[in-house]
């Protein structure tokens, strides 16, 4: 599992839980504050960020986000790491209110009309002073979503920002994407040298992809294009092969070093090897 699937199922897995009560009322009193070393002071305090930092630490990327109880420094943390966005981030917390210091929550999916997020310290009504983790679903444009941070996920990040479309590692959907766009565990190379498995897709051959294919396997391809900085997507990676997936072959058979009609965007075999395409 990739480290921000990892990070979402972690925090939804907590979707149910509630604070404690004292006399009737809730007390802000829940188990993510003493779990999180230096945020033990914050047990009674209002802790929908602590519960960001909890989710991190749980899924073993502490590193991803901030230890902090604060709404506004975990917005800063992003910033000052070039890492801040006002487009929707799958796996990226998303900070509501001026400055982004009212409250926070994970963004796990969206639309072009809605996000869905996991968010600590809630309620049914989506108050920043709750009783529980929840998952909601909010308006994408509203004057309370104030951004998102981005996440240095090792696999990429998937997310809609216009900016960020070129950078290597990310995949860029516009109008929607949700946990099942996100790169698996054995997207990246480094990811399969890890865990020592040779998890990669043999070559389908050159004729597969003039009938156009519609394949889970063009999908996977794409990623990689993406990973490697060679991607011309306006809107992806589907299965359905494009020219934009030619285009992004040809980019990546001139990094290998490929000119003229060696580098026309026709998979061959030895840059489909070189490309390290996992299975679909």
């Amino acid at each position: 599992m990739s480290t921000a699937r990892r990070v979402i199922a972690t925090a939804r897995a907590e979707v149910g839980y509630r604070e404690g009560r004292t006399s009737g009322h809730w007390n802000n009193v829940q188990r993510y504050s003493p779990a999180v070393p230096g945020l033990q002071w914050s047990q009674g305090q209002a802790w929908c960020s602590t519960f960001v930092s909890w989710v991190f630490r749980t899924a073993g990327a502490a590193g991803l986000a901030p230890v902090t109880a604060s709404c506004a420094a975990g917005v800063e943390w992003y910033r000052v790491r070039g890492r801040f966005s006002d487009y929707p981030v799958i796996g990226g917390p998303v900070y509501f209110g001026p400055g982004g210091g009212t409250h926070v929550g994970l963004c796990v999916a969206y639309t072009d009309t809605t996000i869905t997020t996991v968010e600590g310290n809630t309620n049914a009504n989506g108050s920043a002073e709750g009783d529980g983790v929840y998952e909601k679903t909010r308006p994408r444009r509203s004057a309370y979503v104030h951004g998102y941070g981005v996440p240095d996920y090792p696999e990429g990040v998937v997310l809609a920002d216009p900016a960020w479309r070129s950078r290597r590692g990310v995949t860029f959907f516009a109008h929607a994407a949700s946990v099942a766009d996100l790169p698996s565990a054995t997207d990246s190379p480094s990811a399969a040298r890890a865990t020592n498995v040779e998890a990669f897709a043999p070559f389908p051959g050159a004729d597969w992809f003039r009938r156009s294919p519609r394949s889970p396997l063009v999908t996977a391809m794409g990623r990689r294009l993406v990973a490697e900085g060679c991607a011309a997507y306006a809107d992806g990676p589907d299965p359905q092969w494009t020219e934009a997936d030619r285009r992004g072959y040809a980019a990546w058979q001139r990094k290998l070093g490929y000119t003229g009609a060696d580098a026309d965007g026709w998979p061959g075999r030895a840059s489909w090897d070189a490309l390290k395409v996992p299975p679909a």
